[in-house]
This record gives structure tokens, sequence and C-alpha cells, in this order.
């Protein structure tokens, strides 16, 4: 069966002012610093030259909070907003849309859309190159990181000082390196992804901690078979492929797998690294809350149907993707667990990010937060 994907991407905030919440010093974090793909993505894919889908820069994207598209796939914030907001830092900025007059102390965003852990040469050698969206791998974002850091500290001492304070957000990364093998029909090869995918991971962790940084948020990934997109393109006849809440038993099981060995990996970095501390993000049981029980959490129009889309089983359809002709907006994305099929709405990146910032979905857990999100 010949499968079509659609991989969101974001805009370019050249011109958006970023929110400022002010008292930071009440703060245990003076900066944050993240690393991913769309789930946390600010700017930077559009900023990097890739246009193919610039309608992700335009409404109904960011409608929500922003008001306007600001380059993130969702109705209006993401997880890593409200982290911001909680530790009472700026919205981070887009590493690759950055100007002279920007302050960049409070923390910088790497994350592209379609990134991936693994480097370009694997999905290449693999033949999926041509599904690649990016190159701005992992790696590529460390790099970057690498370059940008004479601008926040110069000395051993001084970077310690402000590394010490500065909370690393690793992903969630690896959804699109089996995303691609997944569309592409290599299903049976997606569990020998896994370990290079966490090996990726941890040697990108053990390079931040000999940067300096001291603290990391590490995000495992999301149940994918509650996902709109891998619900309509892997639909099913056989009833016993679905779990309870209708999500998809395998790929679910998957996710599962993929958080396990990354959990054991981040063990092993915990017993090499002491004098760091190392978090692990349950993006997974945070939102299998929602999907389990959506109308608990105000989802009353429930949880794997997509927001924006056009008529599907899913309310997701390939040829009127979000945002494109046919496609819809629902009256209010807050009802709604799932933004464009792929992406979530703002409401349920929160619940996610309180389940982070309050417990019980990080563990160790986070360092106190001194603002209460509502």
């Amino acid at each position: 069966m010949k499968i079509y994907i659609f991989l969101a991407i974001v805009s370019l905030t050249f011109g958006f002012h970023e929110k400022v919440v002010s008292t930071r010093s009440l703060s245990p974090y003076n900066a944050i610093f993240n690393f991913g793909d769309s789930l946390s993505d600010t700017g930077n894919l559009l900023a990097s030259g890739a246009l193919s889908f610039p309608v992700i820069g335009k409404f109904p994207y960011g409608q929500t909070f922003f008001n306007r598209s600001t380059g993130r796939c969702s109705d209006g914030r993401l997880v890593i907003d409200f982290i911001a907001e909680a530790y009472k830092l700026q919205y981070l900025l887009p590493y690759l849309a950055l100007t002279k007059d920007q302050n960049i102390h409070p923390g910088v965003n790497f994350a592209v859309a379609g990134a991936t852990a693994l480097d370009t040469k694997f999905f290449i050698e693999a033949g999926l190159g041509k599904f690649l969206w990016t190159n701005n791998s992992l790696n590529i974002q460390l790099g970057w990181f690498k370059k940008l850091k004479p601008s926040l500290c110069t000395s051993k001492l001084d970077c310690d000082s402000y590394f010490e304070r500065s909370l690393f957000v690793v992903g969630e990364i690896g959804g699109n390196d089996y995303n691609y093998a997944a569309i592409a029909g290599n299903i049976t090869q997606l569990q020998a992804t896994v370990p290079p995918v966490v090996e990726a991971i941890k040697t990108a962790i053990n390079e931040l901690i000999a940067e300096g940084a001291r603290e990391m948020l590490v995000p495992g990934n999301l149940p994918i078979g509650c996902s709109a997109l891998y619900l309509t393109l892997f639909r099913s006849e056989n009833k016993e492929d679905y779990d309870g809440n209708g999500c998809l038993k395998s790929f679910n099981g998957f996710a599962e797998y993929h958080n396990k060995e990354l959990k054991l990996a981040l063990k092993t970095l915990r017993q090499t690294n002491p004098h760091a501390r190392i978090l692990y993000a349950d993006y997974y049981g945070a939102a299998k809350r929602f999907f389990h029980a959506p109308g608990h959490y105000g989802f009353s129009s429930g949880a794997l149907r997509a927001c924006c889309g056009a008529p599907g089983p899913y309310n997701f359809n390939i040829s009127a993707r979000c945002g494109h002709i046919g496609s819809k907006v629902c009256a209010d994305p807050s009802t709604h667990a799932n933004w464009d099929g792929i992406h979530l709405t703002e409401a349920a990146y929160k619940y996610i990010a309180k389940g982070l910032i309050y417990g019980p979905f990080s563990y160790p857990p986070l360092k106190t937060s001194p603002y209460k999100i509502p």
C-alpha cells in the first residue's frame, strides 16, 4: 500500500516580540535551551529555508494564544512555552531567526520540525533520503549551541555558573526517525532503529554535559498509536488491533519500547555523570491520561479526531490538510486534544506541561516552579 505523509512545518517569527515574564530571579532556572523537532520548534524550520509547507506559517496556526502564526505547529503554545512561563522566562527564540538586538541569555531554541536524532547519512543509506525534510539533526543542533556558546559565557568559571542555573531540554527527538521508516513501509525495521536513536540521544547528552550542562530534561515519545495520522494511514478492520481507547496497540507498544530503552540509557548516564541532574519526561504517561478519559480533561470533542482537517474518520485527509483548501478548523480547539492530525492543541500541550512541571511525570522531579499555570 502506498503511503503518504504530511509532516507539518513552521513559520519564521521575524518581527514577533516574545513575551517576557518578570521576576525571573524567583526561578531556579535563569535560562532554558531546547533541542528537538516539531513538538517544540518555534520557527527554525522555515528560517532554514525549507518552504515545502508554508501554510503552517498562516492561520489557523497560532490562532488561540498568539492570534497569529508564530512558527509553532499548533493552535497556540507548546510544552516548551509552558515550561518557560512556569519558570518566569521569555518564550525561547528560534536560533536561526536570532537578531543582534535580541537577548539570548534567557535561552534559545534549536529544535527543527522534521529533525531526526540520527544524521542524514543513516537515512540516505537506508533508502529514505527522499523522505527527509531537513538535515538539521540533533547533532547539527548541538553544533549550533556550541557556536552560540561564546556569546553566552566566556570563561569556564563564567559558563559553569551560568549553566548551573540553566535547564537543557533534549527532545522530544527520535519520533521522525521512526516516522520516515514507517511511512516508507519499513514497519518491520522500526525496532532495529531504536538502539541507534537512543544512542544518538545519549551521545548528545554527554556532549552537553561536557559543555557545562548540569540539568537536562529528556522527553520520551508520545503514544503515536493515538495519532490521527497513524490511525488514518494504518487503519485496520481488525478490532483486535485497537485498545480500549481506540488507539493502535502495535504503535503504542513501539513507543513504549523506545521509552523503555531511553530510560535505561538515562540510568547509565546518571551513573557516569553523578554531578549532573538527568530527568526523564514521561510524555507518554502525561498524554495517555486524556486519551483514556478525554471528557475528564475538557476534550468534549474527543482526543483522536483532529480539530483542523478535512472529512475522514479522524478528520485527517492528506489531500486537504489543515490550512489548505477543503480543510476546516473546529469552532473551539480547546475541546480537542489533536490539532492537525499530527500535532496536539495548546490545551493538550498544557496538560502535558503541567504533568511535567508539577508532577508526577518527570523523574526525578523538576525544581519547584515559582508560577502556577492555571
